[in-house]
């Protein structure tokens, strides 16, 4: 080998190391990121702190919106567009879907704002201010008092500060803990309740890939869908009317039509939900070894049946769509979650750590008096709480997440026990009314075999992951085949004509009579002791672990000062930033940092359904019909970016040094997905559609070129 071969190979490998080792762990709020500003503009950015957060003018902030509480999507023009992923907007699509309107298989585009459909219950959300007020929320506060008399002091602040901040404007504001109580915040938020869906991709195009590629890398799935915030005339949030005018934003994000390259300097701005990261290495543990692999079975069972359901009917496909999405979802990524933390030796580097905070607690006698039993006691807790931990999380996937009919068994229960009262306040046929139009909504996307066959296979998994000591009697003298019998053929509670009479009848008898439903019996006995045993216990366990985790976090900060800390995720706006670049997870194997449309045509020649194309999309694909979508003669659809990531920042924004738009934030790769509760950032990836791509689909396949000319392009 020549010695000049061999300096290229030696700075080749340097240069891929530092290529894989930018990824930035920790999600930052606004409102303190000037500390970061000089380490971001490093990195590329040429944005100031004030561009991305400033309560007196308007900055990027004021373009990104908490959508639906669960998601996050950004204004990109000056009449209220907005994007986000097509599955943050995917039970809304659903809900307009019908076997004659077929959104969810052909798309959606209004032609015009008289067309754009309106979704009760929607929110955004714009964020005003963050405000950190843990001064005067602690105010008061001593040492000596009662933790009944600390949360009262504390709640008395709370409500002074709320109401001082929302007095006189349209504004909520909430505060929320950060730290777990170490630190206090207060958001202070502008809440838009009309908001319509403008248009959709098909499922070919929003879900492409489906359960195949949901969590995976490479993906070229196009998950956008696009909404309008609408205002009253006075540019304020307003309920629905025909008289409301498109929003005019403080902020919109321009669109980004540069080519891209590695190394590009990427920011995340959204919603993440909740991250872990100081949890005890027994908490974890038990985490990987039991909680998550029950979860995944349970799951794992009512996929088998819906899938099957959906592939059989047209019509359980539009009625299961969003649902199937939603279980769908967490049960993928916690397969991968498990198999990153193995993977990574999550436990065991817990462990190291709890080992090295241990040792430094004995360098000072006052650091062993405060935390030198801090480790044990919260492995302790933990030994301790996770059998009430465990039996909540199987309650949540049997009855909350699995068979409906226990959704209708709630509702009648909570009839039951209210009937006097709501008799005694004349507020029974109110009551009634409102059960009445629910039976309406609940059996328009419900399927009786399906959700029987779902509660046959639960019902037998539910029982083998409790015990026989653990269950309500009901299920230790009854086989799941049973029980089906008997709910399935005689219950009200899934059979809508059933459900009306009783309720149209409804008196004292019928009270008697809906109390030996078998569905409501089987509900009633889960749920009495879910109440009275394992919430309790799981509240117990959280509020100790939380009072721990409080102390763990003030001592990592005092005994380790020069370590980065940032406070978790908790659904609160965050900031990320780190660089568009591809990764190598796994011995042998390099992913690359984008995709293009190239990729989907291979996937589609598989044969796998959920690379299913439909004609006219397949041919457009095939003409490479680009325009100025392209880049170098390709249309890449999707990147990764080294920014941490989590649930809830779907939809969020990816914008690059400048400020515009790169695309929307919409998956991490299945290798990242443990970062909810550990950071890697040699694998860590977070996956964008990139945003010339869903111009394209708007423009080229949609035929909706009047949104694309609301939007502001930049570049080419």
């Amino acid at each position: 080998m020549s010695k000049t071969m061999k300096y290229f190979k030696i700075a080749l490998f340097f240069l891929l190391s530092t290529s894989l080792s930018l990824a930035e762990e920790g999600m930052l709020i606004p409102s303190v990121i000037q500390a970061f500003e000089s380490d971001m503009k490093a990195m590329g950015m040429k944005l100031s702190a004030k561009d991305i957060y400033d309560v007196n003018s308007s900055s990027l902030k004021d373009a990104v919106l908490h959508f639906g509480g669960g998601c996050t999507a950004e204004l990109v023009s000056d009449k209220g567009l907005l994007l986000t992923n097509h599955h943050c907007g995917y039970s809304q699509i659903q809900s307009h879907s019908s076997l004659e309107k077929d959104y969810l298989k052909y798309g959606f585009w209004a032609k015009n704002y008289s067309e754009e459909l309106a979704n009760p219950g929607l929110f955004a959300a714009r964020m005003v201010r963050i405000d950190d007020v843990t001064a005067t929320v602690l105010f008061g506060i001593r040492e000596e008092m009662t933790q009944t008399d600390k949360f009262a002091q504390m709640k008395k602040n709370m409500t002074t500060l709320i109401e001082d901040a929302e007095k006189g404007t349209n504004y909520k504001a909430e505060i929320k803990a950060f730290n777990y109580g170490n630190d206090y915040y207060m958001i202070v938020k502008e809440v838009f309740t009309d908001v319509r869906l403008v248009g959709t991709p098909p499922n070919s195009i929003g879900k492409f890939g489906g359960d195949t590629d949901n969590w995976v890398w490479p993906r070229h799935t196009g998950d956008f869908s696009v909404f309008r915030v609408y205002a009253g005339k006075d540019n304020k949030p307003a309920s629905f009317s025909s008289e409301n005018i498109p929003y005019q934003p403080l902020h919109f994000l321009p669109i980004s039509m540069m080519p891209r390259k590695t190394g590009d300097f990427t920011m995340v701005y959204g919603f993440p939900g909740t991250t872990e990261q100081h949890l005890v290495s027994s908490q974890l543990k038990y985490i990987i070894d039991k909680e998550r692999p029950a979860r995944i079975s349970m799951r794992e069972k009512s996929l088998s049946v819906i899938d099957a359901g959906m592939r059989s009917s047209d019509q359980i496909r539009i009625q299961y769509a969003s649902k199937q999405a939603r279980i769908a979802n967490a049960y993928k990524k916690w397969i991968g979650q498990v198999g990153g933390l193995i993977e990574l030796g999550a436990v065991e580097e817990k462990e190291k750590y709890e080992l090295n905070f241990q040792n430094q607690t004995e360098t000072r006698p006052e650091w062993k008096k405060q935390y030198g039993n801090l480790i044990s006691e919260m492995k302790k807790v933990t030994d301790e709480g996770a059998k009430f931990d465990f039996a909540y999380a199987m309650v949540v996937e049997y009855v909350f997440t699995g068979p409906e009919m226990f959704a209708q068994a709630r509702q009648f229960s909570d009839l039951i026990d209210n009937y006097d009262e709501l008799v005694k306040s004349n507020k029974l046929e109110e009551k009634l009314a409102s059960m009445e139009k629910g039976l309406d909504g609940f059996f328009k996307n419900y399927n009786l075999e399906v959700d029987r066959k779902i509660f046959e296979l639960l019902t037998a998994e539910y029982v083998v992951q409790m015990g026989s000591s653990n269950l309500p009697n009901v299920l230790k003298v009854n086989s799941a085949s049973t029980l089906s019998k008997s709910i399935y053929g005689k219950s009200v509670l899934v059979n809508i004509e059933k459900s009306k009479s009783i309720l149209k009848k409804m008196n004292k008898r019928s009270i008697k009579k809906l109390q030996k439903d078998p569905g409501i019996q089987l509900y009633r006995e889960i749920y009495e002791n879910f109440k009275t045993e394992v919430v309790p216990g799981v509240r117990k366990f959280n509020s100790d672990m939380e009072e721990l985790l409080k102390t763990f976090v003030k001592a990592k900060k005092e005994m380790f000062p020069d370590s980065k800390y940032w406070a978790d995720a908790n659904g609160t706006l965050r900031i990320t930033y780190g660089k568009l670049e591809g990764s190598a997870p796994t011995d042998g194997m390099r992913y690359t940092e984008h995709t293009t449309t190239d990729g989907i045509i291979q996937k589609h020649r598989t044969g796998n359904p959920d690379f299913e194309l439909l004609p006219d999309l397949l041919d457009l694909y095939k003409k490479k019909d680009f325009g100025t979508y392209a880049q170098d003669g390709d249309l890449w659809v999707c990147f990764t970016g080294s920014n941490h990531t989590t649930g809830g920042n779907s939809g969020s924004p990816v914008i690059d040094g400048e400020g515009r738009l790169m695309g929307l934030n919409f998956d991490r790769s299945w290798e990242s997905t443990m970062s909810d509760y550990m950071f890697d950032p040699s694998r860590c990836r977070n996956i964008v559609v990139d945003i010339r791509y869903v111009l394209w689909v708007m423009d080229k396949y949609a035929g909706a070129t009047h949104l694309v000319n609301e939007m502001q392009l930049e570049g080419k």
